[in-house]
Order: structure tokens, then C-alpha cells, then sequence
């Protein structure tokens, strides 16, 4: 994709699952790459694999000196920062018996420290001439589900914080764009299903059209698209990597009214 090459990203969350993928995908289109996250022996794995141009830094996004010290790190070794992509997450969620320390536990972890991640990395991406940002949102902020509350009201509050962060940053020429995965192949699922991908992709078709889950390398060149000049004037939006599942609604995308003749 045009506009990677010989930039650097930071990658919160980019030890595994699908934070790995867009490590990985940002480093095979020549993008050095800082992978922030506590999770260090996955890390320093990855780090590791990639090579050089890789650095993982332990990254507590809940701690403001770690994220001053990890926008530190990737200026001191790759000389700046241009992208950044917030995905560190907790799924932390008890629904509607959530007391009120597992709230401020989760939306801490899961929205205020992306912002102040943004906050930390502007100044850099501003000596750059520009950036981009990447803040991962869900499916699940945009639909009710019982049983839960806390993960998706943070994914619902991080579509309105990047249209706001686009606001503010544009005249910086930092674009600042949100991406909605539905079910993919990753940690979650995979523990859900026992492995089993075959059984995500069969369950997945009740939800997703396309009738299976996504792969995390799909949703990671979303990522990377929504960075690159192939996406240079777009800003504030949301891009559903999802299967086609935000258009189904509550109905599953099948005829409503044909059920009620069953």
C-alpha cells in the first residue's frame, strides 16, 4: 500500500491475536514497528522474529508514564511516529452486575487510554508533517446483547472519541479513523470454540453473510489501509470489517414476517 514504507507504527495491543497480525502486516510492507503491551514473552517473541526493525516495548496503557515512555522509545529508535493503532483491550464484563470498579477498570483500559495514547503521540506524528491513527471499535458497540455492558458501551464511546480526535486533528493533517471487526479468528474465539475453527465459521453464518468468521490478516490490511495514501482523505469514520453483519439487524438479515405464518 502506498505511503507504508519507511514509516513507524506503534501497536498497542501488538503482542497477540490480532494485534500480532498488524504488527506483522505493517512489517512485511516495511513499516518498523513498535509492539506496546505487558504481554512480554509474546512480545519479545514477535519482536524478535521480525527483526530489526521491530522493537516491543512493555506497555501498561492504563499507566500515562508507560505510554510516555513507549512514544519515547519508538522516536529514539526509529526517529519518529506515524501511525498509531489502538487495540490493547479487556474483556472484562459482567453486564449489568458489573460493580462499579470492574466499570472503571474497563473503560479505562478499553477507551481513556487510547485517547491519551492519541494525545501522547500527536505531538510526534505533528513533526512528521501528519499521521494516522487507528482506534479498534466492534460490531458489538452498536447493538444491544444482554448479559453484557461494559465492553460494548467503551466500543460505542470510541466511535464518537474518533470523530472528535478527526476533528481536532485534522488541520495537523492526522487522520483519525475507527474499524469495527465482527467475529475473528483470535484469542477469544479460538477459546470459545476449544480450536475448533471449522465450528466458528458453521455458528458464524447465522451472523455474518459473507458465512464465516474473519481472519486476522483481513482485518489487519484494513488497518493498514485506513493508514496508507490510498486512504489520505478519509477521516472520522468507522469501516466495518465485519462479514456483512452490521446490515442484518435484529432479524439476522432473514424474512420477519414469514415467521409469524410458521
Amino acid at each position: 500500500m502506498r505511503g507504508i514504507a519507511g514509516k513507524t507504527a506503534i501497536v498497542s495491543g501488538g503482542a497477540t491475536s490480532i494485534g500480532a497480525a498488524v504488527a506483522r502486516a505493517f512489517h512485511a510492507e516495511g513499516t518498523a514497528v513498535v509492539i506496546a503491551d505487558v504481554a512480554e514473552e509474546p512480545g519479545r517473541a514477535l519482536a524478535a522474529a521480525l527483526g530489526p526493525k521491530a522493537l516491543y516495548h512493555r506497555t501498561d496503557v492504563t499507566c500515562d508514564a508507560d505510554i510516555a515512555a513507549c512514544v519515547a522509545a519508538a522516536v529514539a529508535a526509529f526517529g519518529g511516529i506515524d501511525f498509531l493503532v489502538n487495540g490493547a483491550v479487556t474483556y472484562l464484563d459482567k453486564g449489568l452486575q458489573s460493580t462499579r470498579a470492574e466499570w472503571l477498570e474497563a473503560l479505562n483500559l478499553n477507551l481513556v487510554s487510547g485517547a491519551l495514547f492519541v494525545q501522547a503521540a500527536a505531538p510526534e506524528m505533528k513533526k512528521r508533517g501528519g499521521g494516522a491513527v487507528v482506534n479498534f471499535s466492534s460490531v458489538a458497540g452498536k447493538f444491544g446483547q444482554a448479559g453484557r455492558a461494559l465492553y460494548p458501551a467503551a466500543k460505542a464511546a470510541i466511535l464518537q472519541l474518533t470523530r472528535s480526535e478527526a476533528m481536532e486533528l485534522a488541520p495537523h493533517r492526522i487522520r483519525v479513523n475507527a474499524l469495527s471487526p465482527a467475529w475473528t479468528w483470535s484469542a477469544p474465539i479460538e477459546r470459545a470454540t476449544g480450536g475448533d475453527r471449522a465450528k466458528a465459521d458453521r455458528v458464524a453464518t447465522d451472523y455474518h453473510p459473507l458465512g464465516r468468521v474473519a481472519d486476522a490478516e483481513e482485518v489487519a490490511r484494513a488497518v493498514l489501509y485506513l493508514c496508507s495514501d490510498d486512504a489520505s482523505f478519509i477521516t472520522g469514520i468507522d469501516l466495518p470489517v465485519d462479514g456483512g453483519y452490521h446490515m442484518t439487524g435484529p432479524d439476522g438479515g432473514k424474512p420477519a414476517m414469514g415467521r409469524l405464518s410458521q
